[in-house]
């Protein structure tokens, strides 16, 4: 048996390094639910702990009209949700939180009014439904505290929550929850009445928090069989980063995304750390299982008194990086506030294109403060090329330069591309025909940014 679980490791490696993964017969199921990259957003950036009911309504009404056409369908209801009284981005050490008899979270009805009379999330996500969206939420690792103190009962069976908890297993920046011991009768149990609610309420994703640093290998897979015996296609997204490495082939056959860092924000070392973590991911994307570098911090941030300290050039970056390594679009704005700049960034479909819809993808090359990644365009001879200035602003004399205003030339040989000439360059982000080029193609890249191009043979 070990023997036939190592060939089919390999067999499933070899195949995303060709590209050639695709959710089939011999594939976990769950692959299918979700083959291309999510494209959404998620409430943490903007709101925190804070986000309420109407918030949420209001972002979806923005994806809807401008956002939805381009991929984007996802709304994301991040943490605290169950947690009446949560301010800011910190954590209260004596939560309390709103758990229903069986010792599960449900949405606190101030911030959620319709989830009274235990509705819980149903009738959000059937507003989400509704507008052509999904639903997703966010979840802490393991079972409340308060339940555990109290010894509420584990839905269908005769334990309590105390039975099950590992209160030597807690989460290091959120008290709220201990976590399961996957060895104790009635554990699977509990995750599985979790689930089984999610589902009642029509959840369509789900993103479990403190389960990948450290790696908890048991109780993900108890995540997996409680989503499985749902029967509910709930895309399953762990979190947060950095997910080791060395457990790819165990977090690609049980979950659809996994985050490669901890939380990403709009500073230039954390986005050029992911050039790195994107890179050594490569053996473990493929459809249906994509290395997550988590939200893009773009636009109107942090409870409306921030907006992204990114320059306009690091934005191309970010969304470039992004695209061609083929992570999760998740936005992290306020939809309400958009610009028309993020709102351009955010709606190109040829650049949108290449996330959700290109195959082995990994660098090229690392050279003298460049990078370039590639990509095979589907039923084409076509390559997708991204090219980056990883290199500082210069400086003249003491004072910096401005953001954006020097360059440098990228050269990439053709050959490094399998090719001798191209009949044309096509720039993704200005929507320009560059023409034929013979030998060595080298674009012009502003300090910190990108370019994003499709060359055609």
């Amino acid at each position: 048996m070990k023997a036939q679980c190592v060939f089919f490791r390999l067999g499933i490696l070899a195949g995303i390094l060709m590209g050639t993964v695709s959710a089939g017969a011999a594939d976990p199921a769950f692959w299918s639910w979700s083959d291309r990259p999510v494209m959404g957003w998620n409430s943490w950036d903007c709101f925190a702990t804070t986000v309420t009911e109407a918030q949420t309504r209001a972002q979806a009404a923005v994806m809807k009209e401008q956002l939805s056409a381009h991929g984007w369908k996802l709304v994301t209801v991040d943490i605290q949700w169950y947690e009446p009284n949560a301010t800011g981005f910190d954590y209260r050490a004596d939560a309390k939180l709103t758990l229903d008899p069986w010792g599960r979270l449900i949405p606190a009805t101030n911030k959620f009014p319709s989830a009274a009379d235990g509705k819980g999330f149903k009738p959000l996500a059937k507003a989400m439904h509704r507008l052509g969206l999904k639903f997703g939420i966010h979840l802490m690792r393991g079972i409340p505290r308060q339940a555990v103190v109290a010894k509420l009962p584990i839905k269908g069976t005769r334990y309590t929550a105390a039975d099950i908890a590992d209160t030597n297993s807690r989460c290091g920046w959120n008290g709220d929850m201990y976590g399961v011991d996957m060895t104790k009768p009635g554990a699977q149990a509990y995750y599985d009445s979790v689930f089984a609610l999610l589902a009642s309420w029509k959840v369509d994703f789900v993103k479990v928090d403190d389960l990948s640093r450290p790696y908890h290998e048991a109780e993900i897979e108890a995540i997996r069989r409680a989503i499985d015996h749902t029967g509910r296609k709930m895309v399953f997204s762990t979190s947060p980063g950095a997910t080791p490495v060395s457990a790819g082939d165990h977090i690609l056959t049980h979950a659809n995304m996994w985050r490669i860092s901890d939380d990403f924000w709009d500073s230039w070392p954390l986005l050029e750390a992911q050039f790195d973590r994107l890179r050594d991911w490569t053996p473990y994307r493929g459809p249906g299982h994509f290395p997550d570098a988590d939200m893009l911090p773009l636009g109107v941030l942090q409870l409306g008194r921030a907006t992204t300290h990114f320059t306009r050039d690091e934005q191309f970056t970010l969304l470039t990086l992004w695209s061609i390594a083929r992570s999760p679009l998740i936005i992290g704005a306020d939809l309400t506030k958009l610009d028309d700049f993020t709102r351009a960034l955010l709606t190109n479909d040829e650049v949108i294109a290449v996330d959700q819809a290109s195959a082995n993808n990994h660098e090229l090359f690392r050279r003298e403060g460049f990078c370039g990644w590639v990509a095979d365009v589907p039923n084409s001879p076509d390559k997708y090329l991204a090219v980056f200035n990883l290199r500082n602003h210069p400086t003249h004399g003491s004072q910096a330069v401005e953001p954006g205003e020097f360059s440098a030339t990228v050269p990439v040989a053709l050959s490094e591309l399998g090719f001798q000439r191209v009949k044309n360059i096509r720039n993704l982000w200005t929507h320009q025909d560059l023409g034929p080029l013979a030998e060595e193609f080298a674009p012009a890249i502003k300090f910190h940014g990108a370019g994003l191009y499709r060359l055609t043979p």
